[in-house]
């Protein structure tokens, strides 16, 4: 029998790094995601085909279910196949019954968006093997990838929503958020993808007291999502990049990239890749693929 499950991809709008210390961040669930599918097989091994979105496979191995029970290490030519048999071997830990109880399987995944893009292709990963194994996603994350987990909440929502660690436990609200001005925003992507470990790792080695900073992102996470105006919007998110700019001791990227732009460009998730959201009057694709930037989605083509 064939089983079939599917995630939502993310964009974090704010929040970003402060995240992890308990800050309330606003996300957005993408149209993009990706399918895991799931068919019974034979010889106490997995199968495993994973698919981009332009049909290609980026990647295929044999994993022995002996690997996933040991949780076996091969050489870093196997880095990927190194990853899933960590994030399999937890999942056994906590539900041991898709390996005592199965002789094996074919899985494949499919992405509907690019690889590159970085719109979560490790939660979304993460997230269909819990909804396969009935296991609870965010400690799968916890004990495999670790981060904040907002991408797993995400991947699980398909509305906006506002999201906070206390007590290291996930809180998870769905937001009402339908401005009238979305058609003013836009998402580019900046022609490569961020390591989201390097970034928490790199932003763990500068934070200072960063309490101050809490409220002042919490405070404007709760006037970005009530913002009637784009004006309000675009401000609110401008304050944000400065903020997030002191602590990280980081240009902003529209000082790095586009000191030019008419209008607000925010950095979404690990600062210096994947996309950034782009706040004008006008429509800005013109102005980003002359810079370089092919990539530009409007917000409707992006958002659930």
């Amino acid at each position: 029998m064939k089983q079939t499950f599917y995630s939502n991809g993310k964009l974090l709008i704010t929040g970003e790094y402060l995240v992890l210390d308990g800050a309330k961040a606003f996300a957005l669930p993408t149209k993009f995601g990706q399918k895991l599918i799931v068919e019974a097989s034979e010889g106490q091994i997995i199968h495993w085909k994973s698919f981009d979105s332009d049909g290609s496979i980026w990647f295929e191995d044999t994993i022995p279910f002996a690997s996933i029970i040991r949780n076996e290490r091969f050489d870093d030519a196997k880095n990927i196949k190194n990853t899933l048999i960590e994030i399999l071997h937890e999942a056994y830990l906590i539900n041991s019954d898709f390996i005592t109880s199965s002789n094996g399987y074919t899985i494949r995944t499919e992405l509907t968006f690019p690889k590159s893009w970085g719109l979560g292709t490790s939660s979304t990963l993460i997230n269909n093997i819990a909804q396969w194994l009935k296991i609870d996603a965010f400690e799968l994350l916890k004990r495999s990838f670790g981060g904040s987990a907002y991408d797993i909440a995400c991947a699980q929502n398909n509305s906006p929503i506002v999201y906070q660690l206390v007590d290291e436990k996930p809180i998870v609200e769905k937001v009402n958020f339908k401005p009238a001005f979305t058609d003013k925003i836009f998402f580019v992507y900046l022609n490569k993808k961020q390591n989201s470990k390097a970034a928490i790792a790199s932003y763990y080695g500068i934070q200072g007291n960063v309490q101050n900073a809490l409220e002042t992102i919490n405070s404007i996470t709760k006037r970005v999502i009530e913002a009637i105006t784009l004006k309000e919007f675009a401000l609110d998110l401008q304050n944000h990049e400065i903020e997030l700019s002191n602590i990280l001791e980081l240009l902003t990227v529209k000082e790095a990239l586009f000191p030019d732009f008419d209008g607000v460009i925010k950095s979404l998730g690990a600062w210096g890749g994947d996309f950034v959201m782009s706040i004008s009057k006008k429509n800005p694709t013109d102005y980003f693929k002359t810079k370089g930037f092919e990539i530009v989605i409007p917000y409707d083509e992006m958002i659930l």
